[in-house]
């Protein structure tokens, strides 16, 4: 490493941020690689701004998750069945 490069910390950009969408729904958010947690601040906090692939396919496995939960009868319908 030369003078004038410091060692990148992994969390660190000017283009990123942590995903909010990802933030809120996925248990594991905090487990994975800084990296993937990174979303591009123009395009903002869907699948395709994530920074790598893996954070693209978490995204969309958190909205597929929130898609079933929204889909599945409540209780109250199950009664009236």
């Amino acid at each position: 490493m030369d003078l004038f490069h410091r060692k990148s910390q992994g969390e660190d950009t000017r283009i990123g941020r942590e995903c909010k969408f990802c933030y809120n729904l996925d248990p594991e958010f905090s487990r994975r690689n800084p990296m993937d947690r990174l979303v591009n601040v123009k395009m903002g906090d869907v699948a395709s701004g994530h920074l790598t692939e893996e954070g693209h396919v978490r995204h969309r496995l958190a909205e597929l998750k929130r898609k079933r939960i929204s889909i599945l009868p409540t209780p109250d319908l199950l009664k009236s069945a």
